[in-house]
């Protein structure tokens, strides 16, 4: 019987070596291929800047923006170089409250170059990239969050002191995917308003940055009193009828002038919950309508009366905050 033919084996004319990928193979390794530089980006982002502080809340319309903007334009007036990542995809509004409304972001070499508002403040948000304010954005989950890492990874943020991340409401997505995205946060800030069921949801807050491995910088009560000012008789005595048919009695100065601070959603609630978790209480905000016109017209509180009594309140809560900087030191989540 005769023996089989020997096959020798040729590399060069074996067809899979030579064969190219399809296309839904070359989409996959290009897929990979940005995720990995949008890795390596985070990793020299987390290195340029200094410091980065995430704003939480755990209700919404407790004026967690205005807060986010605040603090941004205050660390600004120190002299630091800030940035503010609006991470709130459905509902973005920093950029209406830094005069940034109807701007478009500059993209050169597929680097996305923020805006930038007053004081300097390099801004990236959801609403540069809407072509109408009312359109809304229906994305599930997997696409708002690759829409994050875009905004983290694909930024060019530049050497920055310090970063603001402003969220949406509650403990969701969001937070996580910055948390395993950014290395070395140093923190949140908790904003809360005195009203209980505001208060519910901050202790949530609280308890959510356990599992992120994320320190607390602070709480932040925010509309905590709204103060009244006047001029009447000299070394008079006035009456200021107040929340709840409350009456309150005060005295003028020599020059006549006069003022109180009603409290209009209850007092110290934003301090008996940080002292009930055991984290610090970072200071309270009053209740100012130039907030309201502020935000509306893009023109932080801050930017119009920079020595007035809501910029005084910013100035001592960044204060802390930079004080709880220099003491933490957050182990963060690993970047995947």
């Amino acid at each position: 019987m005769a023996e089989p033919p020997v096959s020798i084996h040729n590399p060069n004319d074996d067809d899979s070596s030579n064969q190219r990928a399809s296309p839904q193979q070359q989409k996959q390794m290009e897929q990979a291929y940005a995720q990995m530089k949008r890795k390596m980006s985070m990793q020299e982002i987390g290195r340029k800047i200094k410091h980065k502080i995430m704003v939480l809340s755990g209700k919404g319309g407790v004026g967690k923006s205005t807060v986010s903007t605040g603090l941004a334009l205050s660390l600004a007036q120190q002299g630091n170089s800030v940035g503010i990542l609006d991470i709130d995809i459905t509902g973005p509004n920093v950029p209406k409250m830094m005069g940034l409304d109807g701007r478009r972001l500059h993209v050169e070499e597929g680097r996305i170059h923020p805006a930038q508002g007053h004081l300097g403040v390099k801004v990236i948000s959801m609403a540069f990239l809407l072509e109408d304010e009312d359109t809304p954005v229906v994305w599930r989950g997997p696409i708002k969050l690759g829409a994050i890492q875009q905004f983290i990874g694909d930024v060019e943020w530049g050497e920055l002191d310090y970063l603001i991340i402003d969220f949406p409401p509650g403990t969701s997505d969001e937070p996580l995917t910055v948390a395993q995205s950014l290395p070395d946060i140093d923190g949140m800030v908790i904003v809360t308003t005195p009203q209980d069921v505001a208060l519910l949801d901050s202790r949530k807050s609280i308890t959510f940055s356990e599992s992120l491995k994320v320190p607390v910088l602070g709480v932040v009560e925010n509309m905590s009193g709204y103060t009244i000012s006047g001029k009447t008789a000299a070394s008079s005595e006035v009456t200021i009828a107040g929340p709840g048919g409350k009456s309150h009695k005060v005295s003028s100065d020599a020059d006549g002038n006069f003022s109180v601070t009603l409290d209009i959603f209850k007092e110290g609630g934003g301090k008996d919950t940080a002292e009930e978790f055991g984290v610090p209480f970072l200071g309270a905000l009053p209740f100012d309508p130039g907030f309201v016109r502020g935000g509306d017209d893009g023109v932080h509180r801050i930017v119009s009366e920079p020595e007035g009594e809501s910029a005084k309140a910013f100035s001592k809560v960044v204060e802390s905050i930079i004080d709880q900087i220099g003491e933490s030191s957050s182990e963060g989540l690993e970047i995947i």
